[in-house]
């Protein structure tokens, strides 16, 4: 059994920047395929970013593209989400996500039915 725990969320001006952590129990985390995904009031939860097991690859959504940045430390067992420039779309409940298969990363990093674990979210409210 893996827990997730997101912490880091809060109110934030449009321009403004937050980091995400998502601290994972387990020995395996570093095989662990790891995502983000958000979710709006009256929406479907939305693919945000992905990484691999090593780090070397990330993946992100067009809308976070060159705004967000992905991370992990497998030393800590955790997993980052930098976000600069915040608008106020990118108001949601932020998911940390775990998928114990690697081969995830390469086809369906961006479906939330390819994810084993789920976090209980963290709330980021962006204000204009």
């Amino acid at each position: 059994q893996v827990q997730l725990v997101e912490t880091g969320g809060g109110l934030v001006q449009a321009g403004g920047s937050l980091r995400l952590s998502c601290a994972a129990s387990g020995r395996s985390f570093s095989s662990y395929v790891m995502g983000w995904f958000r979710q709006a009031p009256g929406k479907d939860r939305e693919f945000v970013a992905a990484i691999s097991w090593t780090g070397a690859r990330t993946h992100y959504a067009d809308s976070v593209k060159g705004r967000f940045t992905i991370s992990r430390d497998n030393a800590k067992n955790t997993v980052y989400l930098q976000m600069n420039s915040l608008k106020p779309d990118d108001t949601a409940v932020y998911y940390c996500s775990a998928a114990i298969r690697v081969e995830v990363y390469d086809r369906g990093r961006t479906r939330p039915d390819e994810y084993d674990y789920w976090g209980q979210g963290t709330q980021v409210t962006v204000s204009s």
